[in-house]
C-alpha cells in the first residue's frame, strides 16, 4: 500500500502573481522589427494580464517591457522561487521569438498571504 502525498505547510502550494521588468537589448534590426510587428498584441491594457503562460506587455518605444505572471510553487520555496519560476518562462517566451533582454527586476506577490481590505457597510 503507498503512502499518500506529504501535506502539511511545508508541502503546502501557494498561488503567486509575478511581474518582471526589463529592458529590451535587441541584437541587430531583425530583434527591432520582431518587436515592432508584436506590438499590436503585446501594447495596452490585454497584455497586462496575469495568465499562467505570462503576457508580455511594451509600446512602440521599444525599450522596456513587463511580463505578468501567474504560477503555483510551494510555500516553503518563497517569493524567490516564484521569481526564478517566472524568468525561466521569460525566457522561453523570449526564445521562441528570437527576442533577448537586460537585467530583469521582480515584484512577487503571494495571493495565499494577501491580506484583503473590505469595504465596511454602514
Amino acid at each position: 500500500m503507498s503512502s499518500p502525498l506529504p501535506t502539511g505547510p511545508q508541502h503546502e502550494r501557494h498561488t503567486y502573481r509575478v511581474t518582471l521588468r526589463g529592458v529590451w537589448a535587441p541584437r541587430d534590426e531583425a530583434e527591432r522589427e520582431t518587436l515592432r510587428a508584436g506590438l499590436a498584441e503585446a501594447d495596452g491594457l490585454g497584455a497586462m494580464r496575469f495568465t499562467p503562460g505570462g503576457s508580455l506587455a511594451y509600446d512602440r518605444t521599444l525599450k522596456a517591457f513587463s511580463f505578468r505572471v501567474e504560477l503555483r510553487s510551494d510555500a516553503a520555496d518563497g517569493e524567490e522561487m516564484a521569481a526564478a519560476l517566472a524568468e525561466e518562462r521569460l525566457e522561453h517566451v523570449l526564445r521562441e521569438r528570437g527576442l533577448h533582454c537586460g537585467e530583469l527586476r521582480a515584484a512577487v506577490t503571494d495571493l495565499d498571504t494577501m491580506k484583503v481590505n473590505r469595504k465596511r457597510r454602514g
